[in-house]
This record gives C-alpha cells, structure tokens and sequence, in this order.
C-alpha cells in the first residue's frame, strides 16, 4: 500500500493497520505507549493513511511554540506571492518595527534587520514576547526570540492588510479540512490587540489545535506544499523550511539559547536534524515544537507524518518531553524504527546509540522488536515558553 495514486484524508484520514503501510506496529506501539505515559494525544501518518491515533486526536489544546511552523505557511504565502522577499527589510514592511522599547532605535540596528533574520531567529531581539530590546546585531548569533516571530507575524498583517488567522483559515485550512473547531489562533496577552485597525495575533504562540488538525498540516509539508492536487505554498519554499539556512550556516549559538542547538538545525520556523544530532533519525527529518512537545514531524525519506498535543500540566510532571529538541528523541527513534525496509527487517540506522542519552542508551533493537529501558534517571528541566 502507498500513495502513487494519491492517498487524501475528507472528513476522516483513510485508516490502514501498520503492517499495511510496512511498519511493525508492536514498535510503534512502543511510541504510542511512551507518548501515552505522558499525556496527551497524537496521530501517526504514512503514505497517506492514518496507522495509529492514542489520546483523542480531535481534542484542541493550546500548542505554544509549535504556533511558529504553523505560521510560517504563511510567511511561504506572501513570499509566492510577491509580498515580501526573504531579503527584504522588516522595516518596509512595518512602520514602527522595532519599536518599542525606544532604546532599540539608539542600537542603529533596526534597519538591517531583514525577513530572514526574523524567521530564524537571528535578528538579535531578546527572547520575551512582547516588547523586547534588540542585544546583537541582526545575523551575527542565533538566539531563540518570540518577540522576533511576533514582529514577523505584523509585518504579513500589514502586508495582506488582513489578520494571520483569517488568512490562514482561507488560503489554507478551508483546503485541508480544519475548521476553527481543529484549531484557533487568540490575541496576545502581551501587545495591544490591533495593529492600523487591523487584528494583531503573535506568531511566538497562542494556537489551540487538535492532533488531528496538526498531522493534515504536516501533511500538507509531506506532499511539498500540494494538497490534493491544488498549490497552497511552493516547493522551493517548504525546501527552505526544512533545511538550515546555508547563508547562516557559521552563525554561533548564544550562550543563553535554550531552545533547540541553534542555526544548524534550524531553517524557517522549523527546526530540523540536518546535523545529525538525533542518529537513529532520518536527516531529512523535520519538524515544529512547542512547550510540553506539542509536535508535527515530517519524515519525507520514509513519507512519515506524526503529530502529538499535550496539556499544560503534563509538562510539570516527570516528564521526558520537554522543550529542547533531542528530547524527542525517544518518541521518534521507535517510530522510525517501526518502518520495515524489508519483510522481517525492521529499519535501523547504523549508528550507535549515544551514552549521552540514558533512554536512548537503553535501547535494545532486535529484528522484530523495540524496547526502552528504564528512563528513571532522566535528567528533568523545564522551559518556559510564555
């Protein structure tokens, strides 16, 4: 079973067991089970069809970061269509970007901070979302920012003189079969509600979504911007998103980042495992992560698709999903190793686990099966993502 003829979900996603779509499913099971531990819901996609749902996938919980890959699909919107240039000066685009606090103004730095910087993180502005000074100057260090994405986010309202949600909602969700009961966008709590008449929503957070409506928009990413056989947003853009940025590929992590291991796992608004970091996970992988691991995961090398929503409180528990990216890892590497690359074989990558990691380190593959260790000693932080 695969998607040659084009596999798209109506109403409800085509249902396959996991060995239809050549995933051993007491691996994946394996997944669903850690996720389980810990909350939540989640829904796992390949080659079109819906293999394994836990929770309840049409459940809308707030998403946090995870806000920022849903957002840039519009950034990739105004980008096809001659709104803005990656290249472009924020400040053309805004006028008053930057500002306030007043002191940013007295950096000189505001008119050199472009539509790139912005969407990866490199602008310079500090991580709070609201109104934040600008510390570094525009493309000389990354350093996590949902004030950076929240200026994004007003100048494509400014742009399309139109609020993000309503034009997400027409250009995007109406197509993918998301209605505002799947998932909503709400104001900020931290800047004013309009911006020139206009609704002002962040782009650091504030969408509710469900699983459901999580995995057709990585869906959406899968099939390169097509959805069943309409253009939503180009292929050179998702191309863009799901790799680091070559322009900024020497650019130094700062100090205090403590989302993610900066512009070499990073593209547009997604992040990604182009480095390598995760060994037992595709390269190609990539993905949008929010507090309590609120996740889409695009896997195109292995036409993958999975989705997870948390609740708040599951992240103040012990709790291996956190914030920072390789903690996903113990979710994914059994999802991964589910797909079979031949009957009988379960795929694996050669790599060693990492002894840096205590569940990874515990990982036992044998032809048929997967299982994790005990994770009893993992290490517990917390992040706050507003």
């Amino acid at each position: 079973m695969d998607d040659s003829q084009g596999v798209w979900p109506g109403q409800q996603w085509a249902a396959a067991k996991p060995g239809d779509v050549e995933m051993d499913e007491a691996v994946l099971a394996q997944a669903r089970d850690f996720a389980l531990a810990h909350e939540g819901s989640g829904c796992v996609v390949r080659h079109g069809y819906l293999v394994m749902t836990w929770g309840d996938p049409s459940e809308r919980i707030h998403v946090y970061s995870a806000t920022k890959g849903i957002g840039a699909t519009l950034l990739g919107l105004a980008i096809d269509d001659g709104k803005m240039r990656l290249a472009d000066r924020a400040a053309d685009h805004h006028p008053t970007f930057g500002v306030p606090p007043e002191s940013n103004r007295q950096t000189g730095w505001l008119d050199d901070i472009t539509i790139l910087h912005l969407a990866t993180h490199t602008a310079g502005f500090g991580k709070d979302k609201g109104y934040t000074p600008v510390h570094l100057r525009p493309g000389s260090m990354f350093l996590y920012s949902d004030g950076g994405t929240n200026w994004l986010s007003e100048c494509l309202t400014l742009a399309y003189r139109q609020d993000v949600y309503a034009l997400l909602a027409e250009r995007v969700l109406v197509h993918l079969g998301i209605t505002k009961a799947d998932l909503r966008w709400a104001s900020s709590e931290s800047r004013p509600e309009t911006i020139e008449g206009l609704t002002r929503l962040p782009m650091n957070a504030r969408i509710w979504a469900s699983a459901d409506a999580l995995a057709r928009i990585g869906y959406l990413y899968l099939r390169w911007g097509v959805w069943d056989g309409r253009r939503i947003v180009s292929r050179d853009f998702i191309e863009q998103v799901r790799r680091p940025v070559q322009s900024l590929a020497g650019v130094p992590t700062h100090p205090n980042n403590a989302f993610g291991r900066g512009a070499q796992n990073h593209g547009l608004l997604w992040w990604n495992n182009a480095d390598g970091h995760m060994p037992h996970v595709p390269r190609d992988a990539y993905w949008t992560h929010g507090l309590n691991s609120n996740l889409i995961i695009v896997v195109p090398s292995l036409n993958l698709v999975v989705s997870r929503v948390a609740p708040a409180h599951a992240d103040w528990q012990p709790n291996p999903f956190r914030f920072a990216n390789e903690d996903i890892e113990p979710f994914l590497t059994p999802v991964v190793a589910s797909v079979r690359r031949a009957k009988g074989a379960v795929a694996v990558p050669d790599a060693p686990p990492r002894a840096t990691s205590p569940i990874i380190a515990s990982l036992t593959i044998e032809p048929e099966r997967l299982s994790i260790g005990d994770g009893d000693n993992w290490p517990i932080t917390w992040a706050d993502d507003g």
